[in-house]
């Protein structure tokens, strides 16, 4: 005999929205996962026809779940790679091209049936770790991901800052501070600037600054793997913790965090998690540094678990 649907349950549902995959989550209230799956992100010529198709696959994703565990009407949090614009409502800054422009937030909730909140990836993974992953139990937590991308986010008290202009936690699009001659050549950013933090900490970043300055035609992980046999690659990953550790002192200086955890594909490097708090108390405003550089616990999932837990305000 089928179970009757429950509307009253302690589960809250997480979406992922990626470029290559849509990912969903079910968290129960002690956040163990209850159902997880994903699926390709539809791709069409069509920028309007590839739109319907994903918001088609999260509604697919979500009944999948909510049939599997006997519920209905779940809370639920979608993390985008993009921004909301405070002014329009719609969606800005989207590497999923098709959703600039469009009222994401509304068009999901006509066609669902039920409230969203809805949010950039990198906050939804700084709440992960902040609620029960590496910065579990601290009061004020600033997250970063280095990867494609630099971007971050913060959590106070359980809960995320988003701020007046929604960019809190945008600390890639801030020039490198303390810069010396060592950091010449600077590169353009997309952002119209040039010397972004993001143009040389990012995996693309430290790749392009590398060829500049040492040609060296490496990957970031094949230098990070070859520091002990190849002189160039030492001399460029020491610039590259030099820079880390400037860059995360100027958060220090503003936010003073308990902790700091590291997302991306070069938080993989474990070597960072001691270098580069050895360098940054000459450029933090204090006697001694209490801030604690850690590594994620949840890795590639802690963007879905973080939209699932945006779901708590619901």
């Amino acid at each position: 005999m089928a179970s009757t649907p429950n509307t009253h349950s302690n589960i809250r549902l997480g979406i992922d929205l990626g470029g290559t995959k849509i990912e969903i989550i079910a968290l129960d209230h002690n956040g163990q996962q209850r159902f997880r799956k994903r699926t390709p992100t539809p791709k069409h010529l069509d920028a309007n026809s590839q739109y319907q198709l994903i918001i088609n696959a999260i509604q697919t994703l979500i009944e999948d779940s909510e049939k599997e565990l006997g519920q209905i009407d779940s809370p639920l949090g979608i993390g985008i790679p993009g921004a909301i614009s405070l002014k329009t409502g719609k969606i800005k800054n989207a590497n999923t091209t098709c959703l600039i422009g469009r009222d994401f937030k509304l068009d999901l909730q006509q066609q669902l049936k039920r409230d969203i909140y809805l949010e950039n990836d990198a906050n939804c993974f700084a709440l992960s770790e902040a609620i029960d992953g590496a910065g579990q139990g601290a009061s004020n937590v600033f997250s970063v991901i280095l990867g494609t991308g630099v971007g971050g986010g913060i959590v106070i008290n359980g809960q995320l800052l988003i701020g007046t202009n929604a960019i809190s936690g945008e600390w890639g699009h801030n020039p490198l501070p303390w810069s010396t001659e060592q950091d010449l050549p600077q590169q353009a950013c997309y952002c119209g600037k040039k010397g972004c933090i993001e143009t040389y900490l990012s995996g693309p970043g430290f790749n392009k600054q590398n060829q500049l300055q040492f040609d060296l035609q490496l990957s970031s992980h094949q230098v990070m793997a070859q520091t002990q046999s190849q002189p160039k690659a030492l001399q460029a990953y020491d610039l590259y913790v030099e820079r880390l550790a400037k860059s995360l002192a100027g958060v220090i200086n503003i936010l003073d965090p308990n902790v700091i955890v590291l997302g991306g594909g070069l938080s993989n490097v474990d070597s960072l998690y001691l270098d580069v708090p050895k360098r940054w108390g000459e450029y933090v405003f204090s006697d001694e540094v209490n801030t604690r550089l850690v590594k994620n616990i949840f890795g590639d999932s802690s963007g879905v678990r973080g939209a699932a837990y945006l779901a708590r305000s619901i």
